[in-house]
């Protein structure tokens, strides 16, 4: 529905000599500054309860007490305004509230361009050309330090009491660090709930992977309220499996079947890569836990005196490879690898790429976090067949599920 007939329009072009485009831009500037102008005019008028001039209708002891000027931001770029005053300070506008300067929603329109990864030089240089409106990088700063109260509030907020598969993995970055720059991980916590959807239970920056480190990330996600982890799928992160089993000692340990091989291949000569990995398909896929072993066994003797390393490799973290295998097909896929954590960590790369280095961990967080509020935004679908998936589970786990279905 058109605001304005064809006919107003006409008139408001022709009163108003617009013939380019700055002329309907200056236009609208200056018709958006009176429309704001008199929103004020008639926020006083209710909060007095008369209009101007009108004072046989006035049932107040205040009124009208003149004007203070105020230079405001808006989209229009920067403007002076005419403030009503009313004689005994009670009058507080809604439309350009007090000690506020900025009424254009730039602050909203920062974050949302940090949110895409550009760098505080290049928010500046947008928001000047497109606004006219100077934002150094320090304010740049102060802007979107508006958002750790919200991440500190979401880095605790109470969790689900189960969830049937969680994914923990970490992804590098360069952090300025007391003049020094240090390699540091951001290690993500992904859980599937029993609704079937995927949600990011956390974010926790560190430089070391200790059993310590991780006991201390588990522990977190019990007092949000976490009570029972059916299978966690993680990459061999140094730690991982001592701590999980002293949180959650019912809980299936997986290590990704897909890291695994990427690991051992570094010992592999390259013109044996592709052989060597069709050979190591039969075991990964075998039927049961028996048939893998066997498969195994005849890798290795085909494969064990050229790269014993890659052999040693697979038997030494046989056991948390192996817990997949006692597992039907639908849930096999989604806990044998953390494709699904991997995935949630080309978005975060897509954005964070143009940035080399991160001055503190702070600004390494307040990017990640919204990323990740973005990335959550779009999911909305439940996990593929998870009805199957859950009635699997119920089966297996009759006790540690059936209590937690709503």
């Amino acid at each position: 529905m058109s605001l304005l007939t064809k006919e107003q329009l006409r008139g408001f072009i022709k009163e108003n000599n617009l013939q380019t485009v700055p002329d309907i831009y200056n236009a609208l500037k200056e018709l958006f500054k009176e429309t704001l102008q008199e929103m004020l005019e008639a926020e006083l008028a209710t909060n007095l309860g008369y209009e101007k001039y009108e004072k046989k209708d006035k049932e107040t002891t205040n009124s009208r007490n003149g004007y203070s000027q105020k230079t405001v931001k808006t989209q229009f770029g920067e403007m002076e305004l005419n403030i009503p005053r009313d004689r005994e300070g009670e009058f507080e506008p809604i439309i350009v509230p007090k000690h506020k300067r900025d009424i254009s929603g730039i602050e909203e329109k920062i974050i949302s361009l940090y949110a895409r990864g550009m760098s505080t030089r290049d928010i500046h240089e947008q928001i000047k050309d497109i606004y006219g409106i100077e934002v150094s990088a320090e304010m740049v700063s102060k802007i979107t330090d508006r958002i750790i109260p919200e991440i500190r509030e979401w880095q605790s907020r109470p969790l689900e009491k189960i969830y049937p598969f969680i994914f923990m993995d970490a992804i590098h970055y360069k952090v300025r660090t007391e003049n020094h720059i240090i390699n540091k991980a951001a290690y993500i916590v992904l859980g599937i709930t029993i609704e079937g959807t995927k949600d990011i239970l956390g974010i926790w920056i560190g430089e070391n992977e200790t059993s310590r480190f991780w006991l201390g990330v588990l522990n977190e996600l019990k007092n949000r309220g976490v009570e029972d982890v059916l299978i966690f799928s993680v990459d061999g992160l140094s730690g991982l499996k001592e701590a999980i089993e002293a949180t959650f000692p019912k809980a299936e340990i997986q290590r990704c079947i897909i890291h695994q091989l990427r690991n051992c291949f570094k010992y592999v000569s390259y013109k044996h890569l592709k052989e060597f990995s069709k050979d190591f398909k039969a075991v990964y896929q075998a039927a049961s836990e028996e048939i893998a072993r066997d498969k195994f066994e005849e890798v290795k003797k085909k494969w064990q005196s050229s790269y014993p390393f890659a052999i040693k490799s697979w038997e030494n973290n046989w056991e948390v490879l192996i817990p997949f295998y006692k597992f039907p097909e639908e849930i096999r896929k989604i806990m044998y690898t953390t494709n699904i954590i991997e995935g949630f960590h080309r978005q975060l790369r897509k954005v964070t790429k143009s940035k080399a280095i991160f001055p503190n961990d702070e600004s390494l967080e307040k990017m990640l976090f919204l990323v990740a509020k973005n990335v959550m935004k779009k999911w909305t679908q439940r996990y593929k067949n998870w009805d199957m998936v859950l009635n699997q589970l119920m089966i297996m786990y009759p006790e540690r599920v059936e209590k937690f279905i709503k």
